[in-house]
């Protein structure tokens, strides 16, 4: 096994690779391995086990197989007085690779790729790229699906890595399950079953750490995570020397959007998780998570019974401000910020007012149906379905049947939430013209054929 791992710490770029110089985000000089006495005592540092896995496998990685050598105060000194702030700035044009290459130069075997069996596989594969050695951590919450399981092992064979597993506390999870049963998320939030099984876990791992590496990305939930930088001082957990600011979180994919990430994928031959072909996108705790449909953003995938603002585990608590309000998009009340623009912006769609919508409540024999969407411009959930809503109202002009839209968030939400069934963005009503009550549209799917046979079955 030592042999495996040895290949990757020495690992010199083979022809297979040299497929990365044709992504542009993949800069092939940064993976020229140095050599010698000075790169050596600049990456090799004493390696401190993530967390107590599992006793009968060590955690053995990539870094684990080079022979350790005493930490040097100097290189430890040097990247604590490093101004991340400052360095954010400089790596906003940087590739996944030259970011990567950076982070692990800084921290040596004091930093490991977080990794959830999903899309960020890209992470290792960058890690890789670099040449230089890696650690790798995974959290097991115990109610993954067995394709991300099938994955972690596919991830160990072809890179030759241990994945250091990190498990919730069997107490915390027997007391949470015997009192409140296996499934109480569907009914009172997700953070409960998070903090015990993913929260809790990642804080004791992170201990361990002076820095991790994970893969959000901007365009994932851009109500959360609109603003993260490449590589910050993390706001929420604590790193090995404890205290305020004494762990860093890099994000090299932070600037790279989904598609691009797949392309890499592609191009690489990376192994990636059977359930990305059955139209999983995020893909998280198997209660947690369901395919995606056409007009939906991949965040929608993840806890779909809450509103748009919840969707973090608390892995990335830190993308939300104190406050509970979301950095970008959304308050704490549902007020949309000011510089959000307007959407559904179409001369087939009403605006409607406050007023109006409620004159169209109060109708019981109205002259024609109305198709009414309740939506707030900063949600990626209604920004998803823009285009079909918009082409359906255009195919529906001169039918008989009116298309329209009521913005729905800030002082307009509980009014919403009281009187016309809002539970989460986007909700569509139909106002039959001889219903008093307007029927709430019961599908996730938002393509403009499924919107149409919903009409077309009440009209």
């Amino acid at each position: 096994m030592a042999s495996a791992t040895a290949s990757i710490s020495s690992h010199s770029i083979a022809p297979r690779d040299l497929k990365a110089a044709r992504i542009g985000a993949v800069r092939q000089q940064v993976a020229v391995v140095q050599s010698g006495p000075a790169a050596k005592s600049q990456r090799a540092r004493a390696v401190r086990p993530l967390c107590a896995a599992e006793p009968a496998r060590k955690p053995v990685s990539a870094s684990a197989a080079a022979a350790p050598v005493a930490p040097v105060e100097e290189e430890a000194s040097a990247a604590a007085a490093v101004d991340y702030e400052a360095l954010a700035q400089e790596l906003v044009g940087a590739s996944p690779l030259e970011i990567m290459d950076r982070a692990l130069d800084l921290f040596g075997s004091e930093i490991a790729i977080a990794f959830s069996g999903a899309e960020d596989v890209a992470l290792i594969e960058y890690a890789k790229l670099t040449g230089r050695p890696f650690r790798v951590f995974s959290l097991d919450t115990g109610r993954l699906n067995p394709e991300t399981y099938q994955l972690f092992d596919k991830v160990e064979k072809h890179y030759g890595i241990h994945i250091e597993y990190t498990f919730p506390e069997a107490g915390e999870v027997q007391d949470l399950v015997r009192s409140k049963g296996l499934f109480s998320f569907y009914e009172d939030g997700h953070q409960e079953c998070c903090r015990v099984r993913k929260v809790r876990p990642l804080r004791k791992a992170l201990k361990g750490l002076k820095a991790w590496i994970t893969g959000q990305r901007k365009d994932q939930s851009p109500g959360t995570r609109a603003s993260i930088p490449v590589v910050q001082v993390d706001p929420s957990f604590e790193g090995l020397d404890g205290g305020a600011g004494s762990l860093i979180k890099w994000n090299p994919v932070a600037n790279v959007e989904g598609k691009d990430v797949w392309t890499f994928l592609r191009t690489m031959d990376v192994p990636v998780n059977a359930l990305h072909a059955q139209g999983y996108v995020s893909i998280g705790c198997e209660p947690c998570t369901r395919p995606v449909l056409p007009g939906q953003h991949e965040r929608e995938g993840r806890w779909w019974w809450e509103d748009a603002a919840a969707k973090e585990c608390g892995l990335h608590k830190g993308n939300i401000e104190k406050d509970g309000a979301p950095k970008v998009g959304v308050n704490g009340n549902g007020s949309a910020e000011a510089s959000a623009p307007d959407i559904f912006q179409s001369q087939a769609i009403v605006n409607l007012t406050r007023p109006g919508i409620e004159n169209l409540l109060r109708l019981e024999n109205r002259t024609e149906p109305w198709l009414t969407v309740l939506y707030a411009p900063w949600c990626p959930f209604c920004q998803a379905m823009e285009a079909s809503y918009v082409q359906l109202a255009e195919k529906l002009s001169g039918s008989g049947i009116k298309v329209a839209k009521f913005r729905a968030d800030g002082e307009q939400k509980p009014f919403a939430q009281a009187e016309l069934q809002l539970q989460s963005f986007p909700t569509i009503l139909l106002f039959p013209s001889r219903t008093a009550r307007p029927i709430k549209y019961p599908s996730e799917k938002r393509d403009v054929d499924s919107l149409l046979a919903f009409v077309n079955s009440l009209r």
